[in-house]
Formats: C-alpha cells, structure tokens, sequence
C-alpha cells in the first residue's frame, strides 16, 4: 500500500502543507497564532481517535464537536476570517486578478491627485503636525471609510492640512482617498499585531502597517513627534521620506 503513492499523492501533500504554512504565518503576524495551534491538535487529535484507532465512542464525540465547532468557529472569528480571504486577495501575487476584474480607469494622469497630497504632508512635517492619509489602490475601502465623517471633496493641500490641524475636530483617525477625491476623514483603522515592529513606532504607523497588511492601499504618516514622513505598501513601512521621494513612490505605485 505504501508504493501505490501517486504523484497527484505528493502534491495534494506538498499544497495542504504551504496552505497550512500560509495560515500559520498570517496568525503569527496578527497575534493569532496560539488559536491556530489550538486548532490544529483539536484535528489531529480528532483524525487519530475517528479514523486511525476508530474509537467509536471517543469518536463519535469528536464527530459532534467538529460539526458544530467549525459553525462555532465560523461565527466567533467571522472577522479574523474576512480579514484572512482579503488578506489573501491583497497579496501581490493575486493582484492582477483585481486589476483584471477592476472598473476603475488606471490609465488616468495621477499626478494632479498626488501633488496636493505631497505638498500637505511636506509643510505639515516641517510644522510637526501628526496626519493619515490612506489612499485606495486595487481594494475597495467602504467598509473603512464607513467609520469615519464623509468629505467627499476634490483633493487640495489646503483641505488635507485644515483636516488635520491640531485643534480640528477630524484630525484624529485617518483621511481615506478613493477615485481621486477625499471620501472621508476621522476614519478607524486596523492596527498591526506584528511583533516585529519598532517599539519607537507610534500608533499612526501601526494603523499604518495594519491597513496595508489586509487592504491593497498606501498609506502616508506625518509624525507629530519628529516631522519625518513614511509611506506603507504591503504591510512594510518606509521611513524618512521627503517630498520628492513621497512623490516617486505615490506616482509609481498608483
């Protein structure tokens, strides 16, 4: 029985594995990880007891707990698993799929939107007033933009500043740019879990982090304590950017 192992055998193997390697890797970085072990001596412990031994009493309890666990499951991290499917849809591997299936026209001079957006953070660093701006790539950001005060306005320096002075009403939270218009200011945001972010990092550059690790979006920080500007794509945070830099990277990856 053990030569009759096909090849199909071996990959249907070798995907469970990277699936499960994935899986562990996106619940190590959201803070996660201890359920995902959990889960998986819960099945194996299952596997061994139902299938293996074929301990019918013992089993058939197992049985019950995994029909109804998985639907317990379901419901209790329905959140976690939302964000792990648009998570997976982020990755830049998947991303053509999103600008296949896309409505918006990419093809667009992007310039006009970015410059506005360059010349804000600029003078606010240098005035040492914190901002967050997200703006929207190939992922909707509806549901984000649904937690804060819609704008709806055409982008200007003189809106993203007044937005974010110190004594304004919206400047906490974040600014969300769709379509090449501020949709919403005061907006919530995601906070990373990742470990591996710096200590000296504020709570801006987690939301930071955060979005672009579950959305397909950039995200720009204004520190309020040092006036430096960061940029996230891809959960990865780019730090001491000036305004050319800004601009580059806002052209290039829009």
């Amino acid at each position: 029985m053990f030569f009759d192992i096909t090849i199909m055998d071996i990959v249907d193997v070798v995907l469970v594995a990277l699936l499960l390697f994935y899986i562990y890797r996106v619940m190590k970085e959201s803070g996660s990880l201890n359920v995902f072990l959990g889960i998986l001596v819960f099945f194996f412990s299952w596997v061994l007891v139902s299938k293996m031994l074929q301990m019918r009493l013992l089993g058939s309890i197992f049985d019950q707990l995994m029909s109804v666990g998985t639907l317990a499951l379901v419901i209790i991290f329905h959140e976690e698993i939302r964000n792990f499917f648009r998570s997976l849809g982020s990755q830049r591997h998947f991303r053509f799929l999103s600008r296949f299936f896309s409505r918006n026209n990419k093809g667009k001079e992007v310039s006009s939107d970015v410059m506005p957006i360059v010349l804000a953070c600029n003078n606010m660093a240098q005035q040492k007033v914190g901002a967050l701006i997200v703006i929207e790539r190939n992922n909707s950001l509806n549901d984000i933009i649904k937690t804060g005060e819609t704008i709806n306005a055409d982008i200007s320096q003189r809106l993203v500043e007044a937005v974010f002075f110190k004594n304004a009403p919206l400047h906490d939270g974040a600014m969300v740019v769709q379509n090449g218009r501020i949709a919403a200011a005061q907006c919530i945001l995601p906070v990373s879990h990742n470990l591996n972010i710096s200590k000296k990092l504020g709570l801006r550059h987690r939301s930071a982090i955060g979005i672009t690790e579950i959305y397909d979006a950039i995200a720009v920080v204004v520190s309020e304590e040092s006036g430096t500007i960061s940029a996230a794509i891809d959960g990865k945070l780019m730090q001491n950017l000036d305004a050319r830099k800004l601009e580059e990277l806002l052209v290039k990856s829009l």
